[in-house]
């Protein structure tokens, strides 16, 4: 065995016999000096174009794996295999890793179907990140042996969650910690850290995380940081709802500065009219972030539109205080009538009018908000009212997004793909193919190599996956290879749970998944957890 210590992490891995051999071979053929026994693979990809998640131009290559490993990447001429696959015509990846979804119902179901991913296999996805926007539960343990022992079709790795963690110890209500009630969040990001979250994640635009200050999160971030983690955060406001984009953004450097951590910013963009053509703005804050060496990232969907539900949309984050119950007291309350009209009025303003709502759940699915109050013959406020009042608060999308600015973004360096994969909107089901159609093949905006990077390697090492995210001796052998010509998205807000076409091969830990464009049921995902180390101070 081989051993060898992962990048940026303190992990010690092991690579097995495979690896050396095909290690050997490797420098073999780039010096002539190193031999070694023919290897047998059990799987060869032969003849495609290799995308190997570096940013490096695409070439022709043999792709060949043994066990959950590659073990090759070259001419494998001499080399023999269990099965080989004419690649052929297609470009050869890394699976993609995808670090903002929302699918943790689907992966901790007791539905086989959903736990089989096929939403992600179809679109190249072989590894998804759960418990964004502050939603990760801190039982990390028992979440990730759940999926584990399950049985699932993509790899799977967890955030702990601010709001579930003040949820669990605050509750919903708009007020301050006790320091004993802070110590027993600090406590729960620990230990939740401890059982192999991968970092802190916060979506401070919603309540009851929306009601902290910055100096919470800053106290709990740490806990993280120390323990190896990254911040993950859907900003306190992405346009003009509450302090703006900016000071948000301003916000997230801060926590990351004085908690000595990575940042990461999920699903970036200049949400509504108020802050369309903003981002140059974002681009050069974050970009001066960087120039003093802090780690900052970010992930985007090419989607127009956003998703969420009606309250979190257009209704004042005040009224949420106490959650649901107490919202909708609020709205039977006529004292706070004329104040939470003016409010969710200027939010349907800044979201783009009652037209620029598509209901995606409940029984208006599929019609605009204000094709709903027409019917209704009220205000499109009242009839936001009565959606979440009455109709359990629909999923929409959004549309309040500038092309421009979704351009502007895409071409960073440091933005990656990623769905927000949330039920109703076509991002679950589409995100990667259209960000292939739309920025590579329509506008022109990255070369295949850029796509891949963004979608492969740059995620794992933002997030410290030391060995996935390439296409190298060594890696777990997560492989798409996609045909370029008929990789698309084929979901759309109409109909958004289509599969995507065009992974032909998907390979999850060196298992078929995606055969010849077909499924094969394999539930070859695993837990991924960062491994805890014998210098942290884990609660029990």
């Amino acid at each position: 065995m081989v051993r060898r210590r992962s990048r940026g992490t303190h992990e010690v891995r092991l690579l097995g016999i495979g690896a050396v051999v095909s290690l050997a071979l490797v420098a073999g053929g780039a010096r002539g000096q190193v031999e070694a026994a023919p290897l047998r693979l059990d799987l060869l990809l032969r003849g495609g174009l290799v995308l190997d998640g570096t940013g490096a131009p695409p070439r022709r290559a043999d792709v060949g794996i043994a066990g959950d490993r590659i073990v090759f990447v070259g001419d494998a001429k001499d080399l023999t295999a269990g099965r080989v696959v004419d690649a052929t015509g297609l470009y050869v990846a890394p699976g993609f890793i995808d670090p903002h979804t929302h699918a943790t119902a689907d992966l901790q179901s007791d539905d086989a179907a959903l736990r089989a991913g096929l939403n992600h296999l179809a679109q190249g996805v072989t590894t998804v990140f759960i418990g964004n926007d502050g939603d990760g539960s801190p039982d990390i343990r028992d979440r990730l042996d759940r999926a584990q022992q399950q049985g699932v079709g993509v790899n799977v790795a967890s955030f702990v969650g601010f709001g579930a963690v003040r949820r669990q110890v605050v509750g919903e209500a708009a007020r301050e910690p006790t320091a004993d009630e802070l110590q027993r969040m600090k406590d729960a990001v620990a230990k939740a850290m401890c059982e192999g979250a991968i970092g802190f994640s916060t979506g401070l635009y919603y309540a009851p995380q929306s009601f902290s200050k910055t100096e919470e999160v800053i106290a709990l971030a740490r806990e993280a940081a120390v323990r190896g983690g990254v911040y993950d955060s859907h900003l306190r406001d992405e346009g003009s709802d509450n302090i703006g984009l900016k000071a948000a953004v301003e916000e997230a450097l801060r926590i990351g500065r004085e908690a000595d951590m990575p940042v990461h910013i999920a699903h970036i963009k200049a949400l509504g009219v108020d802050v369309h053509g903003k981002a140059p703005e974002i681009i050069a804050l974050v970009e001066a972030e960087r120039a003093k060496g802090r780690e900052v990232t970010a992930d985007q969907y090419p989607w127009a539109a956003s998703g969420t539900r009606v309250s979190n949309a257009l209704l004042p984050r005040w009224a949420m205080d106490g959650g649901k119950a107490a919202l909708r007291a609020r709205l039977a309350d006529p004292a706070l009538r004329d104040r939470l009209v003016a409010d969710t009025a200027d939010n349907l303003r800044r979201r783009g009018g009652p037209m620029s709502i598509l209901l995606t759940s409940g029984p208006h699915a599929g019609k605009r908000l204000g094709d709903v109050a027409k019917a209704w013959g009220v205000d499109p406020v009242e009839a936001a009212f009565r959606v979440v009042r009455d109709e359990g608060d629909a999923a929409v999308a959004s549309f309040n997004m500038a092309e421009a600015d979704i351009a502007a973004f895409a071409v960073r360096p440091w933005v990656m793909t990623g769905s927000d994969g949330s039920e109703g909107h076509p991002r679950k089901f589409g995100t990667f193919p259209l960000a292939w159609t739309k920025f590579v093949i329509a506008e022109k905006l990255m070369t295949p190599e850029q796509f891949v990077r963004r979608g492969a390697g740059l995620t794992a090492d933002a997030f410290r996956l030391t060995d996935r995210g390439y296409l190298k001796p060594g890696q777990y052998a997560d492989v798409v290879a996609f045909d370029p010509k008929v990789f698309a998205a084929q979901a759309t807000y109409e109909q958004p749970k289509r599969l995507s076409t065009g992974a032909r091969w998907v390979l999850v830990n060196g298992q078929v998944a995606i055969a010849d464009g077909q499924p094969t049921d394999a539930f070859a995902g695993r837990a991924l957890r960062r491994p805890a180390q014998p210098d942290w101070k884990c609660p029990k």
